[in-house]
């Protein structure tokens, strides 16, 4: 297609990437946001998100002048809104305060012509039901006089840049001519193929998609606590399950994290009653930081006054990414026990946390739990436990690691006299 003007609504996670990928495919991209300070940071060529190659790419369509940052809407070709859509403070409904107002914004600024896109993850109906009435306040009517659409992005945290370019894209119109709209924009910076729907159709592909993960993990985590009260090893059973060609079972784990997984399938089931499955899968991912909390507690007695080591808040190894992450939700637990908790992430910053180097966690914690398998943890040498220097209670709970990634190995830190308990 030849360039257009692109205006991206929402500056994070993905519409920075998506309007830096758009600028350096030729588009001249306008991204927008409420943050004035993360605006004058982008204009400085300061990104906060750490992914690889995103800064040099950032700043170099910033100075070719391709991407420009605005405290107001621009009139353009294509609107791209990409803001969040976190569950609502009763946990398992959207959210859509952001898309609401990011759509007014849009309204705003819409001119004849133009085709509007949604990229943020939404309820089934979202785009028709809320987003279009929204929309049409401006006096213009949806699929006739601007082009409206749903495409989800899938891309994964540390890997954004690549995947924008290279994944399938769903792209999901209210009417045809929408649909051809979305599709020649997406046509210009991707690789991938690109599947044509409708809308809702779109909207329930992207949740499916993570749901279906969701449902695995959780079978994977029922049948490792299943495994745990037979006295079998959950890996080792798990590698035996899928040596038939037709079963997939995931890998178990202290739950799951990231804006997607978490929080996708409460989008599917939020106006059902088909929830049975999925809402327990749901609540069984969700409940397994309590039983790693309680694998501690089982090994080591009452938490309250130990000191508890936790490796690991992003909620994926070797990213930066630490929203809704098991290690963030076992560090509160830990802490609602009473129990001090020292915390160690080579990837994330947080000023809320005070981080600890891994010598100074294994020189004072009575207990560690392992919640994210960064490759500098495998690489970690386990310090030596001379018997007489180990930081061993009375009760012999000192030296414990449970280790719910299985990334330390068992027989270096066995040997190390450490006491290992993998998930």
């Amino acid at each position: 297609m030849t360039d257009a003007d692109v205006c991206v609504y929402g500056l994070g996670y993905i519409g920075l990437p998506t309007a830096a990928v758009l600028a350096d495919s030729g588009h001249d991209v306008t991204g927008y946001d409420v943050d004035t300070e993360l605006l004058r940071s982008i204009r400085d060529g300061t990104v906060s998100i750490g992914e690889q190659g995103l800064e040099a790419l950032v700043t170099e369509v910033v100075a070719s002048g391709a991407l420009s940052v605005n405290e107001t809407p621009v009139e353009a070709d294509y609107h791209v809104i990409c803001v969040p859509t976190p569950l609502d403070s009763a946990g398992q409904t959207a959210d859509l305060g952001m898309v609401e107002a990011a759509t007014e914004d849009v309204a705003a600024a819409l001119t004849p012509g133009s085709t509007v896109i949604l990229e943020s993850t939404v309820p089934p109906g979202t785009t028709t039901g809320t987003v279009s009435p929204i929309l049409e306040a401006s006096g213009l009517v949806a699929g006739t006089e601007f082009g409206l659409v749903f495409s989800p992005e899938t891309v994964l945290p540390g890997n954004i840049l690549r995947e924008l370019r290279s994944n399938n894209r769903i792209v999901g119109g209210i009417d045809d001519a929408s649909t051809v709209a979305g599709t020649h924009l997406y046509e210009s910076f991707t690789d991938g193929e690109i599947h044509e729907t409708d809308a809702t159709t779109a909207e329930m592909a992207k949740l499916a998609q993570n749901t279906f993960r969701d449902v695995n993990i959780a079978y994977a985590n029922e049948l490792a606590k299943i495994a745990h009260g037979n006295g079998v090893d959950s890996a080792e059973l798990v590698d035996l399950a899928n040596t038939h060609p037709r079963v997939t079972v995931h890998r178990p784990g202290p739950g799951v994290g990231g804006h997607c997984i978490p929080i996708d399938p409460w989008f599917l089931i939020e106006d059902t009653d088909h929830d049975a499955l999925i809402g327990t899968a749901r609540r069984v991912n969700d409940s397994m930081v309590d039983y790693v909390v309680e694998m501690l507690r089982g090994e080591v007695g009452p938490l309250a006054g130990r000191t508890v080591g936790v490796l690991g808040l992003a909620y994926k190894g070797n990213v930066s990414d630490a929203r809704e992450s098991p290690g963030m939700r076992v560090v509160e637990r830990l802490r609602g026990e009473g129990a001090t908790v020292l915390v160690n992430d080579p990837h994330v910053s947080d000023e809320a946390m005070e981080f600890s180097s891994l010598d100074d966690l294994f020189d004072r914690s009575d207990g560690v739990i392992v919640t994210t398998d960064h490759d500098e943890y495998a690489a970690y040498t386990p310090p030596q436990q001379a018997e007489s220097e180990a930081p061993v209670l009375e009760d012999g709970s000192g030296d414990l690691i449970v280790d719910t990634k299985r990334v330390l190995d068992p027989e270096e830190w066995t040997a190390s006299g450490y006491r290992l308990v993998q998930l």
